[in-house]
């Protein structure tokens, strides 16, 4: 039987599938992996919220460094600290590339990226971290355009399981998308209770 992956492995750990081929897996264990991972006991109150940090994180596939960031930015926000971290999460731009259907997963997006295959209005951006703002318009820069991952997505290869993101605008014959306006809470498909996450930082 072949071994799991080291994504399945997290997956497992973390209790979320972060790949599609995970999800295959971690529907047949979805307890943590090792000979003790059904018979772990109660967990703390920090370990908890640690572990809701850490599921969130992974989803995003960001550093520490990135988080809390993303947690200090949402804190100066007028609304509840936790919606407004996850979405400014979902603002970034590998995120918006995956759920547009562009990207199979979060590490693929970041590697497109990165590699100069995006741009946003009509300019390259390779910061995985950049923003996207309401009105912004992000497709695939036309040099690349024939590349294989790209012929796939242009396919609906990629594209999200049930419908695209509200807040979002596909066109994906064109590789493209717009950032209609900022996401709500309840539409981003993110698993995650984010008050165990603010209470994690608040501490």
């Amino acid at each position: 039987m072949n071994q799991p992956r080291p994504k399945v492995k997290k997956s497992r750990a973390l209790g979320v599938a972060l790949t599609p081929k995970a999800v295959k897996y971690f529907e047949k264990r979805p307890y943590p992996p090792g000979e003790h991972g059904r018979g772990r006991k109660q967990s703390s109150d920090y370990k908890v919220r640690l572990l809701e940090k850490q599921r969130l994180r992974a989803q995003y596939d960001i550093s520490e460094r990135q988080m809390a960031r993303a947690y200090d930015r949402a804190r100066k926000i007028e609304s509840k600290t936790g919606e407004a971290l996850i979405i400014e999460l979902e603002r970034r731009l590998d995120a918006l590339v995956l759920r547009s259907g562009i990207a199979r997963t979060v590490y693929q997006a970041r590697q497109m990226v990165v590699h100069g295959h995006i741009q946003v209005n009509g300019r390259k951006v390779d910061k995985p971290s950049f923003r996207v703002r309401p009105g912004d318009t992000v497709g695939v820069r036309e040099r690349s355009r024939g590349k294989h991952p790209f012929l796939v997505a242009r396919e609906g290869g990629y594209a999200p399981d049930g419908e695209t993101p509200r807040y979002l605008e596909v066109n994906l014959e064109a590789l493209a998308f717009r950032l209609d306006r900022d996401p709500q809470r309840r539409e981003i498909p993110v698993v995650c209770d984010e008050q165990l996450v603010v209470e994690y930082y608040a501490r």
